[in-house]
């Protein structure tokens, strides 16, 4: 009941104190001091030298100078040089071969006006291949027992060639698609005591002649190849053309 009591007196003065606030007067605020004519209100002396001091400290303005005049820039003249043209994208074809210089100077009267640049160069055809074999025999009994012989040391690849009209019989030992394999074979028949022989076949030497050309990169090939009268046209490195030219 106490603490009841003690409740209800603190809500009562909470209560008393703001009816006071609110219903106090407000003083009205303080008139201004009213000096007689001809008086003049007192200053502090820090107040009557602090304008003098920041006047007297404050920089003179900087006279601004006039605009200098505009000096047009000199024009440079126009370039006289015609711009260059574009690179031309370029592939590399070689036409022949011409069976002699006759024929493939007929080829290069007809290519020169449409390509961009050509020469002529030779090559000498390689051979079919090589041959190793014995030399020929006096007649096909003389043959049969060098083939025994053969055979005897282990060299079971041969073939009895027909007879010539003198009844002489030659004996192949070996085709070979190059000359450094058809000698190893020779220098084993030799080696053996066999008197073998490596020959080329087909003729070797033959000199023949190709037109190499540079064209654009778009040229039409078959149309060059009919005009140089070539049976072939090979793609060739443009930079064997440029080495061939200089």
């Amino acid at each position: 009941m106490l603490a009841r009591a003690l409740i209800v007196l603190l809500l009562i003065l909470n209560l008393g104190v703001v009816l006071w606030w609110i219903t106090r007067e407000v003083p009205p605020p303080a008139a201004g001091i009213t000096l007689p004519p001809g008086a003049e209100p007192l200053r502090l002396l820090d107040e009557s030298t602090r304008p003098a001091a920041v006047a007297a400290s404050s920089p003179p303005a900087a006279a601004t100078p006039d605009p200098a005049p505009a000096v047009a820039e000199p024009v440079a003249p126009p370039s006289e040089e015609a711009p260059a043209a574009p690179a031309v994208a370029s592939t590399c074809h070689a036409f022949g071969p011409f069976a002699d210089a006759a024929a493939a100077g007929q080829a290069r009267a007809q290519l020169q006006p449409v390509v961009q640049r050509l020469s002529t160069r030779e090559s000498r055809s390689a051979p079919r291949g090589w041959s190793v074999h014995l030399p020929a025999l006096t007649d096909r009994a003389a043959a049969a027992a060098m083939v025994t012989r053969l055979v005897e040391a282990g060299f079971r690849d041969h073939y009895l060639m027909p007879a010539a009209e003198n009844g002489a019989v030659d004996i192949a030992l070996g085709r070979f698609g190059s000359e450094p394999a058809a000698q190893r074979h020779r220098a084993a028949l030799r080696e053996a005591g066999f008197e073998a022989v490596a020959e080329p076949i087909g003729e070797a030497g033959d000199v023949r002649y190709w037109i190499d050309v540079a064209v654009g990169e778009y040229a039409d090939l078959a149309v060059l190849q009919r005009a140089a009268g070539a049976a072939q046209a090979e793609r060739i490195d443009c930079a064997t053309l440029a080495a061939a030219a200089r």
